[in-house]
């Protein structure tokens, strides 16, 4: 395992904001003229097909390829992702609110406590 940080998270924040909003503004596009658009028009159900299999090519990148290689491959997984909520009306503020509500709790901790 690695001993290196994540980085900038101020970087990340910010592309991610412009992520957000640009796919807010394509979603109500024509999808013969914005691949969002046509992403989003074909429903919830496509886009986590898409997100899945990006995921697949995401964890293949991790475990096979180089570094530039990942961090495409994980722009195209946020992508993905966004869309994916998008398509099934998954805001932004409540992944950050589940994100909060796990803060400073251990990972194990948090698993075993979910109904399984």
């Amino acid at each position: 395992m690695s001993d290196t940080s994540l980085g900038d998270t101020d970087a990340l924040a910010a592309a991610l904001g412009r992520l957000a909003a640009t796919i807010d503004d394509r979603a109500s596009g024509d999808p013969s003229q914005s691949y969002t658009a046509k992403l989003l028009a074909r429903g919830p159900v496509h886009c986590a097909k898409k997100l899945g299999e990006e995921g697949v090519e995401a964890a293949l990148a991790v475990a096979a390829e180089g570094a530039d290689e990942t961090a495409s491959e994980a722009a195209d997984l946020l992508y993905h992702l966004f869309v994916a909520l998008r398509a099934k009306g998954v805001g932004l503020d409540a992944v950050a609110e589940k994100l909060a509500a796990r803060e400073g709790v251990s990972g194990l901790v948090e698993k075993a406590s979910r109904a399984e």
